[in-house]
């Protein structure tokens, strides 16, 4: 029998059950049991939030790599690769090993129904298990409680922060949200909150299960120096921790702020020297990410992100506004149907000089006419694009020397900018 190639599973997989998504641990559970699977690794980390998840899991395996351990890290949604969901020592793991997990999930499921990310991340566990790891750290896909990356007991529960986002699945208040994050916490187990103000429902599940909850601003904090930060925590026995002189990173402070404590909580001690240099080393492709090219004889700067909601934008228009350039500000912008588009723009509309909206490539998107539409009732400068890459053309053609070009809105939008460039 000819074994199916990993584009042919992916395929197969998306087709195999009628949801693409479909909340609930009963049927994954009993794949789980099935596989017999029982932890990923001795320490497990799992990340929630409403944004920053990827990167603190990244800030996280760095900082745990850089104490010799052998980490794998689940995460989604991928922007090129399918394999960039599960890497092992900071490598995806290649097409056979995936195709291997696969057939094992596959012959273990039977009758039982599985959707497209049950069987992606029960796949990520098969393969966690048999390479020995020291640590996982586990992204959760959507909120927490029902999420298959909730199988398995975390012995740290981390939560970048409470937004609204997923309404039709999470709730439309923070509260509610706020319940299915915490969903991921176990009791008596310790938590990393990052959100300044988490919402009443996220400290009293808290406080129900015993969780010893850490929270930004009153367990640990950061803080800027003149030359970088510095981080003050403590350690799982309750020693205070800092660090100085700390440096200036590509990603988030914030989550690398969040993530220095989610690693103190393991019980792994790092010195400035060690943590400076986990933190350092660690990118992400598609958030606040920077590139540059050659376009008709002349540099034309991007930046490339993928926030698709206020939160997000919120926080990419800080940096906008921090890092502005010397000239204008064009943007490629698509949409996702389920975003708050206005809430998007009502943080990056007025940051931006001049747009060219676009469709994606998924029946998901909204409609460059909607996109339009929206924009030029602000009174913005704006055309309308029938692709990404015909949008890329159009501004990367209006770009003067001076000039950067924001690409955002969607992984989809930020995908097909890579695609673009990689062959440029």
């Amino acid at each position: 029998m000819t074994r199916r190639s990993l584009a042919q599973w992916l395929a197969y997989l998306e087709q195999l059950h009628p949801k693409a998504i479909d909340l609930g641990l009963e049927r994954s559970g009993e794949v789980f049991a099935r596989l017999g699977l029982t932890r990923p690794a001795p320490r497990v980390v799992t990340v929630t939030g409403t944004n920053g998840k990827g990167s603190t899991c990244a800030f996280v395996a760095s900082l745990l790599a850089e104490q010799d351990l052998r980490v794998g890290v689940y995460s989604s949604p991928h922007l090129l690769r399918y394999n960039e969901r599960v890497a092992i020592d900071g490598v995806p793991v290649d097409d056979d090993a995936l195709c291997e997990a696969f057939e094992a999930v596959e012959a273990a499921r039977g009758a039982i129904s599985l959707t497209y990310f049950e069987m992606g991340t029960l796949a990520a566990f098969w393969l966690f298990e048999r390479a020995a790891l020291d640590a996982v750290v586990l992204e959760v896909g959507l909120g927490g409680r029902l999420d298959a990356v909730n199988l398995v007991d975390a012995d740290v529960a981390v939560v970048t922060n409470i937004g609204l986002d997923h309404a039709e699945w999470l709730g439309s208040d923070r509260d509610s949200v706020a319940r299915e994050k915490a969903g991921i916490f176990r009791r008596g187990r310790p938590a990393v909150c990052g959100d300044l103000d988490p919402p009443a429902a996220l400290l009293a599940a808290a406080e129900t299960l015993q969780v010893p909850l850490d929270r930004r601003g009153h367990d640990y904090d950061l803080s800027p120096t003149a030359d970088g930060w510095r981080w003050r925590g403590h350690s799982g026995d309750g020693r205070a921790l800092v660090l100085e002189g700390l440096p200036l990173l590509r990603l988030p402070v914030e989550n690398a702020a969040l993530a220095l404590q989610a690693v103190a909580r393991l019980g792994v001690g790092l010195s400035r020297e060690q943590a400076s240099a986990a933190l350092t080393r660690t990118t992400m492709v598609g958030r606040l990410d920077r590139r540059s090219l050659e376009w008709r004889g002349r540099r034309v700067s991007l930046l490339l992100d993928v926030a698709h909601n206020p939160h997000a934008a919120r926080f990419l228009a800080d940096h906008l506004r921090r890092q502005a350039p010397a000239g204008r500000r064009l943007a490629v912008f698509g949409l996702l149907e389920d975003k708050d588009l206005q809430g998007i723009l009502d943080n990056l509309g007025p940051l931006v000089d001049a747009w060219a909206v676009t469709p994606l490539a998924t029946p998901r998107s909204r409609g460059a006419d909607e996109l339009f539409k929206a924009l030029k009732g602000r009174g913005a400068n704006v055309v309308a694009c029938d692709t990404v890459r015909q949008a890329l053309d159009v501004q990367c053609e209006a770009c003067a020397e001076n000039d950067e070009l924001l690409v955002f809105g969607s992984f989809f939008c930020v995908a097909e900018c890579l695609e673009w460039l990689n062959r440029a």
